[in-house]
């Protein structure tokens, strides 16, 4: 840490540095200020950089502001329930962060500035980083141009207007309508959905004067295999008869490693400069940098580079001729203080280290490119990026077609690879997400295009699009949706699948018919995982900034009226170990597939727009919420991963547990005198204690090693096993991780005790034992009415109800309530685990909205936070002086084959039996018909889309 903190020490003084070296003015400060097609000074001011958010300016927000992206749930609009958050004074919105302010227009930036004289007869350049979203630039009253970009600086040359010795006049407008950049209304570059669509200038702002003969570009080009570069010159005028003095130093020192003199010929020049045998290469474990600076005139400009290469061949990439497997997150420009990417570095370094520390080495830039601080930071710790085009062209446009967005698109990459192509980390390049049209072809020439200008410092995709898109042949590497995600709702889980024929071939139906397609090529899955959490509600007060979480208060608020805002911290806790659960086997399914490349997760912190989507074991803000450390998940997602192949998880009593295991080796070489040591604990205890020497361990996916195999007697009780596998190198530990497994008596099903009457329907059997004051077990598994809109699988929620209109599953989990008597009969954690799958996976949920407010379910599904629903799995009560247990979960059907159902049922019965069995709550019988013949109401989206008024036009 304190050797990072040094190199950006050091880095700031070099910029000083090359900041006293040329003339540069400030422009951060007061300005002018007015909104509205005709530019107004009236008096008001803004500090610039920033934003009309950001500095409280703009439209208040209400119920009618029109934002740029897609609203599919219109519920909020329309909705009782939502009426309180559409009023004046406390304006929420449930699917992104509510702003302070909003505004789409125009906007007019003013001030005066002292050019001195010495200006004269050079080049003075305006530089604004990142202005949202198109520029226009007057000087003394004088119109020099107009840009456009979202990925780059706008640059004004000024010098034919300016007046140097005197005060001058520099007027910006800017707009952030997006119906000239036509980018595509949820483009993360544009869309409130990523808070959101700003008015203003980020970044850099100032003057710069420099001869009119200098080094106008640099590109460097480099060769691992000779340890050399290629340095490609654009210089601003004919240079020919001058010279440009190169040097390249070890970066954040002055150590000069070569330098060289080249002779200028015209008005572009390429030199070659070997670095030395003992030139270090960057990578993701070694990140060595150096600095190239090119001198003409007293003119210096210098740029920052890494000896690096990247390739592929077949299916698999390689980084300095080395296999590379890419564990990555989209990172998808959420940033609540400001609404904006930061462009300092140390926000960035913040975000790559966490990145680094859970064991991630890659970051895809969701339709978006970020500002040159995340392309420093990367280079400094290490991260593979893959920023994309500024463009979802879908929603209202299309790639192909003929649109302006075709062109577009191609510009703008070319002026991200012209700023930030020497970055090391910047290893890929997509032209966006998930396009329509005739994006195909386009995509394919996107590709051909960059492949034809030679430049092979990074990787090409056409377009990072989910598991529906057509396939796309011509990318270098493919990133798609169709290789992701459990199938444990169809089967009990396991850990032995893979996805090799699904990244292998590819089988599309079209109106010519099937079109089979090989996959060749290095394929990435695209946005795996999205498995959901409950809100954390303690993190309403982190929003300090720009954007607040009203989405988290009105959850917040549904949940009070449930009667359940006591249980919000442990929804939270119950929910994300299924999260974490979720993710772990995911990625390690797709670690043991031969051939896959790797992941890109959407993602490893929260997605709070589109529905507000809790998908992050890390909140928006990059921070832990409690319930996973970075490493617990280092466990499944590191560079050295040991791998479990169970052929399933519950087993029982006289059983043989038999597991094979893999290596997953993505390190930065082999594993010298390797070793694997192998313990199964229970209750504290070791039952199992192995160690195998491996050897050398080479690179590599599919390592095989020992397997384990235990025969596990238990009595009565359950075991939960823990069973860990720990790699070590020369006596270091490389690699460690852990799986749960339960063993469970073979004891039979319990007979039915004489004082209780097991019944499936609530008929006039059951009601004349209860008003003989008798105890019922009811199991309506199957039959529940208020409650079957809910549907329950054992995997969470996928991205959101809202964006994806309460398509199931609806429930993220279960609470299991551990103080009630009953777990002392069934063991189980507070969450349901993985033995709780054939319990609640596909099963019904009750819905107890007309129970007593404060009545909570022992076995307690957790609904999706757009709803807040109390459910339950189990229902106790006094009913008509009787006792009445209830159950939706099957405790019935093939209980020789469920060894989990069939010990659930033997702990009903001895609870019942014991004088634990003393339901407090009385209930009417109404409440319990109504739960098995009454409907609760459908849940209303009142559109199939979102309205036409709430869509931005696109032209």
């Amino acid at each position: 840490m304190k050797k990072v903190k040094y190199i950006i020490f050091l880095l700031v003084c070099v910029f000083a540095v090359s900041l006293s070296a040329v003339n540069r003015i400030s422009l951060d400060g007061e300005w002018a200020f007015a909104v509205g097609d005709t530019c107004r000074f009236t008096g008001d001011k803004i500090l610039l950089p920033g934003s009309m958010v950001t500095r409280g300016k703009g439209d208040a927000v209400t119920d009618k502001t029109i934002w740029t992206g897609s609203t599919y749930d219109s519920t909020y609009y329309f909705s009782p329930a939502m009426a309180p958050f559409r009023e004046k004074g406390n304006i929420k919105y449930p699917f992104f962060l509510t702003p302070g302010t909003h505004y789409v227009g125009n906007a007019w930036y003013e001030r005066d500035v002292f050019i001195p004289a010495g200006y004269a007869g050079k080049s003075v350049l305006l530089h604004l980083e990142r202005p949202h979203i198109e520029s226009q630039l007057w000087v003394n009253g004088v119109l020099v141009g107009a840009d456009s970009s979202l990925v780059a600086p706008h640059i004004y040359d000024i010098s034919d207007v300016m007046r140097p010795g005197y005060n001058n006049t520099l007027r910006v407008r800017v707009y952030n309508g997006v119906d000239n950049v036509c980018v595509g209304p949820d483009s993360h570059s544009v869309t409130d959905q990523t808070q959101g669509n700003w008015n203003g200038i980020a970044g850099y702002m100032y003057l710069e004067a420099r001869p009119k003969q200098h080094v106008a570009d640099m590109q460097i080009f480099p060769d691992v295999a000779t340890k050399s570069i290629k340095v490609c010159m654009e210089f601003s005028q004919d240079l020919s008869g001058k010279q440009v003095t190169l040097v390249c130093s070890k970066y954040g020192n002055k150590e000069t490693i070569c330098s060289k003199k080249y002779a200028v010929k015209g008005s572009y020049g390429e030199v070659n400069i070997k670095l030395g045998d003992k030139a270090a290469l960057w990578s993701e474990f070694s990140p060595n940098l150096y600095t190239l600076s090119a001198s003409v005139d007293g003119d210096t400009v210098t740029s920052v580079f890494g000896l690096r290469e990247i390739s592929i061949k077949g299916r698999q990439f390689y980084v300095n001729g080395n296999p590379v497997w890419m564990r990555g997150t989209v990172e998808s420009c959420l940033w609540p203080d400001t609404g904006y990417a930061p462009t300092d570095v140390d926000s960035w370094l913040k975000v790559f280290k966490k990145c680094k520390e859970f064991g991630l080495n890659m970051i895809r830039f969701h339709s978006y490119c970020p500002p040159e601080a995340a392309f420093t930071a990367a280079d400094l710790v290490g991260i593979y990026l893959q920023p994309e085009g500024p463009s979802w062209p879908n929603h209202g446009i299309k790639l192909g077609n003929g649109m302006a967005i075709d062109r577009y698109l191609l510009d703008e990459t070319k002026r991200m690879v012209r700023k930030y192509g020497n970055h090391p980390s910047f290893c890929m390049l997509a032209a966006g997400n998930e396009p329509a049209g005739n994006w195909v072809e386009w995509c394919g020439d996107f590709v051909d295009y960059w492949k034809s200008t030679g430049d092979t410092r990074r990787v090409y995709c056409g377009a990072s699009v989910g598991g529906g898109w057509a396939f796309e042949p011509r990318s270098q590497y493919h990133v798609r949706g169709r290789a992701r995600g459990l199938n444990w709702n169809k089967r009990a889980p396991q850990s032995i699948d893979d996805f090799y024929n699904d990244i292998t071939r590819i089988e599309q139906r079209g109106k010519s018919g099937v079109k089979k397609f090989d996959i060749n090529e290095p394929f990435l899955s695209h946005e795996q995982g999205q498995w959901c959490v409950f809100p954390d509600l303690k993190e309403i007060d982190r929003y300090k900034g720009a954007y607040k979480a009203g989405n988290f208060e009105i959850f917040k608020s549904l949940l009070e009226q449930g009667g359940m805002a006591h249980l919000s911290e442990k929804f939270l806790e119950a929910s994300g170990k299924l999260q974490t659960l979720a993710y772990k086997y995911e990625i390690e399914r797709n670690l043991r597939t031969p051939d896959y490349a790797g992941f890109q997760l959407l993602a490893l912190n929260d997605y709070s727009g589109q529905g507000s989507a809790l998908v992050g074991v890390l909140n928006v803000f990059w921070e832990e919420k409690g319930y996973c450390t970075s490493k617990e998940w280092r466990n499944f997602c590191a560079p050295v991963v040991p791998l479990a192949k169970f052929p399933k998880f519950i087993y029982a009593d006289g059983d043989t547990v038999a597991v094979d295991f893999e290596l997953y080796n993505a390190s930065e070489s082999a594993l010298p005198n390797a070793s694997v040591k192998y313990v199964m604990n229970t209750d504290g205890k070791n039952i199992l204690e192995e160690t195998y020497r491996l050897g050398q361990v080479p690179l590599g996916k599919n390592i095989v090693m020992p397997s384990v195999a235990k025969k596990i007697t238990v009595s009565e009780a359950p075991l939960k096993v823990t069973l860990t596998a720990t790699v070590s190198s020369n006596n270091k530990e490389v690699g460690e991780n852990c799986w749960e497994f339960w063993v469970y008596p073979d004891a039979g099903v319990l007979p039915v005790p004489d004082d209780i009457l097991v019944a499936d329907c609530f008929d006039k059997q059951v009601l004349d034992r209860l008003s003989a004051g008798g105890k019922v077990l009811l199991t309506v598994a199957g039959k529940v009415k208020y409650g079957n809109d809910v549907v329950q699988r054992y995997l969470p929620v996928f991205w959101n109800t809202s964006w994806f209109k309460m398509r199931p599953p609806h429930t993220t989990g279960a609470l299991i309530h551990k103080e009630h008597p009953l777990f002392d009969r069934f063991q189980s954690d507070t969450w349901a685990n993985l033995n709780w799958w054939e319990l609640v996976n596909n099963a019904q949920v009750m819905n107890l909205a007309n129970f007593p407010r404060t009545y909570q379910s022992p076995v307690q599904p957790i609904d999706t936070w757009h709803l807040c629903r109390k459910l339950g799995m189990v229902v106790e009560a006094e009913v008509n002086g009787g006792k009445l247990f209830m159950t939706s979960m099957d405790i019935n059907t093939k209980l020789d084959k469920r060894h989990v159902a069939r010990h659930m049922r033997n702990a009903i019965l001895k609870y019942m039996s014991s004088g634990d069995f003393k339901p407090e709550m009385k209930v009417d019988t109404s409440v319990i018909v109504q739960i098995l013949n009454e409907e609760a109401s459908k849940i209303d989206m009142f559109t199939n889309e979102s309205p036409d008024e709430l869509k931005p036009q696109i032209k």
